[in-house]
């Protein structure tokens, strides 16, 4: 099969022809149709995140299964999939918990790679999925089986993007209706935390970004304002926006320190600020304990938007069929394999809200 594979950091991704172990047990073979590009691919990529190379990244993906290994339940051949990398066993402390994205379980997957190059040398899989490639095998975990009529190429973004800025919100905190909130990062996963926002009825939803291009389109999603962070009358913007206490809610969508300090300027009183973005290895925050206590805030973390793959992409599928997510407004752009780093480039431009790779 051909593959993209990154083998020198900050350097484009060469196309290969990689060969694929078949399926173990309880693991699927699928045959991709769309990969969309995330920034936590371009982050391994750029070397932001410690990555042994060489790797196939991507991680966004659906398809068709192709086959499947020995004890594999509920999926079949012909299944039409969205493949995430969430990997959970549904038995340890926190799969039984529902906090699937902190299984503590070593799978087979996770300890060898089924890819390796032209000379039997291994190439890592990515994100648990190395996605930029023809075809994917992945423990059965993250698999989800989605309906025939769905396009795959929208299908796709519910593997990652819509699935962490959408569950940020429905999931990792309990969002009341009337709430005030701030979404800073209005990307591919800040554009889903924006939908989430507007669904669950929060009377305010304040979208924020550098790029006015971006902030132009968030209004479509839900948003009810916009701002852009870099004015110097920012913090007062948004206080004048929320009555002067700040928004209840912050959710950071992107990984930068800079946001996720913005945020808490922001933050009312009592609120709640969401890090939803990953941010590079090694970044530090620095907040005064006391002036947190004092106004009863909270900080929390969003792996993934808190998300159950069994329980959050039927749901978000069938809110998109219902009319009430939008997904294919989402789509920037469609690219064939052989493209990929014009497509790369594009997201790191912060083009895009999802660019996504058609292997048909």
């Amino acid at each position: 099969m051909k593959a993209a594979v990154c083998r020198e950091v900050g350097q484009p991704l060469s196309i290969e022809e990689v060969a694929i172990a078949a399926p173990d047990r309880g693991e699927v073979k699928v045959k991709l149709v769309a990969c969309a590009i995330c920034h936590s691919d371009i982050m391994f990529i750029d070397g932001h995140w410690q990555g042994a190379l060489p790797a196939v990244y991507g991680h966004e993906a659906s398809g068709i299964v192709e086959s499947v290994g020995s004890g594999v339940s509920d999926i079949s051949v012909g299944d039409h999939v969205v493949v995430t990398l969430i990997r959970s066993c549904g038995d340890c402390h926190y799969c039984s918990r529902s906090i699937e994205t902190q299984c503590e379980t070593t799978f087979s997957l996770d300890e060898r790679s089924p890819l390796s190059d032209r000379s039997g040398a291994t190439i890592g899989q990515g994100l648990n999925a190395g996605a930029f490639a023809e075809y994917v095998v992945v423990e059965q975990s993250q698999v989800c089986v989605i309906p025939r009529e769905l396009p795959l190429d929208v299908a796709s973004m519910l593997g990652c993007g819509v699935l962490t800025g959408f569950g940020a919100v429905a999931n990792t905190v309990d969002l009341a209706p009337e709430s005030t909130v701030a979404v800073i990062g209005c990307g591919g996963v800040g554009i889903n935390s924006i939908q989430a926002a507007a669904f669950k009825g929060a009377q305010c939803v304040i979208a924020i970004d550098v790029v006015d291009a971006k902030l132009e389109k968030t209004q479509l999603f839900g948003a009810t304002h916009t701002l852009n962070s870099s004015a110097q009358t920012f913090a007062d913007d948004v206080l004048a926006l929320t009555e002067g206490r700040g928004p209840d809610f912050v959710f950071v969508t992107v990984g930068a320190r800079s946001a996720i300090m913005q945020g808490m300027q922001i933050l009312s009183r009592a609120g709640t600020l969401v890090i939803v973005g990953m941010p590079a290895s090694e970044i530090l925050l620095e907040c005064d304990p006391g002036e947190l206590a004092s106004r009863g805030q909270s900080m929390v973390g969003s792996k993934m938007g808190s998300s159950s793959v069994s329980r959050d992409i039927p749901l978000l599928v069938s809110l998109y069929q219902d009319g009430l997510l939008k997904l294919d407004e989402l789509i920037s752009g469609r690219y064939a394999l052989h493209d990929i780093n014009d497509a790369i480039d594009s997201v790191r431009r912060g083009e895009a809200f999802r660019n996504v790779v058609m292997f048909q």
